[in-house]
């Protein structure tokens, strides 16, 4: 469906062009419209579209490395997305959803280029845009370094593994090693007391052997924990792995998008200047 220049008006990126500039780029791009649940775009197409938002919402997702579907963006009114796929001519790396009835602009990069001619200043949005990308992507970043290790690794422990961990925790404490205490000098002070009508006279044979039983039982218990240790802190290392390769892909094609960006507006800075120069001066004026 074709799209009417008063329409552009209303895109906040668009809002600048007068009437020529706007009838222009109304003539290249294409308004479209999708259902709600429709896909606008796929992880790999390669039509070299991007999208206007107009109105209705979107959801823009990705697939992490787990398999788990990441909202990367909900764009609002006047906001791109498929905007650096479109630009680098390369396939898209997300998936873009009508979440409702939604209405966008779409457009490519020859629309692109001539309404950077046109307009110059209008790559200034577009750099908006690419910015309020980048503090997205920081945000999952951060959302995405917020999983806590204890957490992922508690949803796959045995029963035999919490208790364990438990034993561990009340073996270690203060509480343990006064009460543990306290029960020797009972039991001893008793067993002394009695003397030899005793059940465990001096020097305390069944003691000894119920401490013995006592640490054979307590010390695998005690590693098997440490091992449960060991696998969290080996977790909580490839999850900072994860993050920090997640933050590196994003940083690299942020920058490869603003370098695209950069070269187009010297292009057309050098284009600009170079009829500038190519124009010549005003001559003095004629006496009559």
């Amino acid at each position: 469906m074709s799209c009417d220049a008063q329409e552009l008006k209303h895109v906040p990126l668009f809002a600048l062009l007068d009437g020529e500039e706007a009838a222009v780029l109304a003539s290249q791009v294409e308004m479209r419209k999708f259902a709600p649940r429709q896909r606008i775009y796929k992880i790999g197409d390669t039509d070299g579209h991007a999208y206007v938002m107009f109105s209705g919402k979107v959801r823009v997702t990705t697939v992490d490395d787990d398999q788990q579907e990441v909202i990367v963006d909900e764009p609002g009114h006047g906001e791109f997305f498929g905007f650096a796929s479109m630009l680098e001519g390369t396939p898209h790396q997300t998936n873009a959803i009508a979440v409702e009835e939604t209405t966008c602009i779409e457009v490519d990069r020859g629309d692109i280029a001539v309404l950077l001619q046109r307009k110059p200043m209008a790559g200034m949005d577009m750099l908006t845009v690419l910015g309020k990308q980048f503090h997205a992507s920081q945000q999952l970043v951060r959302l995405r370094a917020m999983r806590n290790p204890n957490e992922v690794i508690e949803k796959d422990a045995t029963f035999g593994e919490r208790i364990a961990d438990q034993v561990a925790a009340f073996g270690g404490s203060w509480t343990f090693i006064i009460t543990f205490l306290a029960v020797l000098l009972a039991y001893s002070g008793l067993s002394w007391y009695l003397g030899k009508r005793s059940w465990d006279p001096y020097p305390f044979i069944l003691l000894n052997l119920f401490l013995s039983m006592l640490a054979a039982i307590q010390a695998p218990v005690i590693m098997m924990s440490q091992n449960r240790q060991d696998t969290k802190d080996r977790l909580r290392g490839e999850l900072d792995y994860d993050v920090n390769r997640r933050a590196e892909s994003e940083i690299q094609g942020l920058a490869r998008k603003l370098n695209a960006l950069d070269d187009k507006l010297s292009d057309i800075h050098d284009h600009l200047h170079g009829n500038t120069i190519m124009s010549p001066p005003p001559g003095p004026p004629r006496l009559p």
